[in-house]
C-alpha cells in the first residue's frame, strides 16, 4: 500500500482512480468524489476534544444501545464517492470489510474554522441520500447543533442529541 503524508499535496483538481484511492493512505485522509481527492479540513482543538468526548460517550454505550462506533472511517456512499464523517455509529455488527459500505445508522460532523456550508450541505445530502438515518452538525465553539434526517433538519435548542431505533440520547452539557 502506498502512504503519502498528506493529501494537501494533491490538487483536488487532480484526478486520480478509485483503485488508487482505496490503496493510498492519506493523513489525514482525504474524502473521494468522483475520480478527485477532496481534503478535509483536520480540526483544532475544540473540534479535536468535542469529537473525542462525543466518540468516548458513544462507544461507552454500545453494548447498551446495540451500535459499534468509529472515528474518521471511510463510508462509501456512493460507487465512486468516499466520504469519511468525524464519527460513525453502526446499528449492528460492523462491516466485512476495511470500509463501511452499507448506510451507518448516524454521522455526525463537528464543524472546523474552515469549513464551507455549501461543503458541509453536499456531505450532509451525500449521506442522506445513501440513507443514513440521522446526521448531527455540531459547532464545537457554541455548541450550537443541528439534527439532519431524511423528513428534514431541526435546530438541537435543548442541547439533546436523539435518534431512534436504536434510542440514542446524548445531553452536550456531560461532554465537558
Amino acid at each position: 500500500m502506498m502512504d503519502r503524508e498528506n493529501c494537501t499535496a494533491i490538487s483536488t483538481a487532480t484526478a486520480v482512480s478509485l483503485s488508487d484511492y482505496l490503496n493510498t493512505s492519506y493523513r489525514p485522509d482525504c474524502e473521494y468524489l468522483n475520480g478527485e481527492l477532496l481534503e478535509r479540513n483536520v480540526g483544532d482543538w475544540d473540534h479535536s476534544r468535542l469529537q473525542m468526548l462525543l466518540s468516548q460517550y458513544l462507544f461507552a454505550r454500545e453494548k447498551q444501545w446495540g451500535i459499534v462506533v468509529v472515528p474518521e472511517q471511510r463510508v462509501q456512499v456512493k460507487a465512486r464517492r468516499f466520504r469519511v464523517p468525524d464519527i460513525t455509529v453502526i446499528a449492528g455488527d460492523p462491516p466485512d470489510g476495511p470500509m463501511i459500505t452499507k448506510s451507518p445508522f448516524l454521522c455526525v460532523e463537528i464543524l472546523s474554522p474552515n469549513d464551507r456550508l455549501a461543503e458541509m450541505q453536499d456531505r450532509i445530502d451525500d449521506y442522506i441520500s445513501f440513507g443514513v438515518s440521522s446526521v448531527w452538525l455540531i459547532n464545537p465553539r457554541t455548541r450550537q447543533t443541528y439534527s439532519y434526517t431524511a423528513a428534514g433538519i431541526r435546530e438541537v435548542r435543548d442541547g439533546v442529541l436523539t435518534t431512534e431505533s436504536p434510542d440514542v440520547r446524548v445531553a452536550l452539557e456531560e461532554l465537558e
